[in-house]
């Protein structure tokens, strides 16, 4: 309850009656309870409000530092690679780019695919920026280095 002070509050209450991210919290107070040395945590902020999603992060980060290991499953890149020490990219089942998190964050196509960041071409009318049709399109052509 250090870690979620909103639980204290909601002790009383059925954990079916609390909010999505009152349940994630939850769920992850109630893995920390056995002391794990690795904790394995899929999609933590699927469906959460931006706030909630932030503290999420610092919890996670304040758990790896007390000394536990995460292994984080996550489709929020950004979220992910800022706490993460090494980062995976997976496209259809398969790790396509992999190395540190912030060498990750760096990579013009990690920003681009997965953090939906677009560098700025003088020459382009547009200022660099695709359209959602044409990102997809290009996604799905796109053959990453082995």
């Amino acid at each position: 309850m250090t870690l979620f002070p909103r639980l204290a509050e909601r002790r009383d209450q059925l954990a079916g009656y609390m909010s999505g991210g009152e349940q994630q919290m939850l769920a992850i107070g109630r893995a920390l309870m056995s002391g794990p040395e690795l904790l394995i945590m899929d999609e933590p902020s699927l469906g959460l409000a931006p706030l909630l999603v932030q503290q999420v992060r610092d919890v996670i980060k304040e758990i790896n530092a007390t000394g536990t290991s995460i292994l984080l499953i996550e489709q929020n890149a950004m979220m992910a690679l800022s706490i993460a020490n090494t980062g995976y990219i997976m496209e259809n089942g398969t790790i396509v780019m992999d190395g540190d998190a912030q060498k990750l964050l760096a990579d013009d196509d990690v920003k681009e695919f997965y953090l939906g960041l677009h560098g700025n071409d003088e020459d382009d009318e547009d200022g660099g920026r695709k359209s959602f049709k044409d990102v997809k399109h290009y996604k799905r052509k796109k053959k990453w280095a082995s």
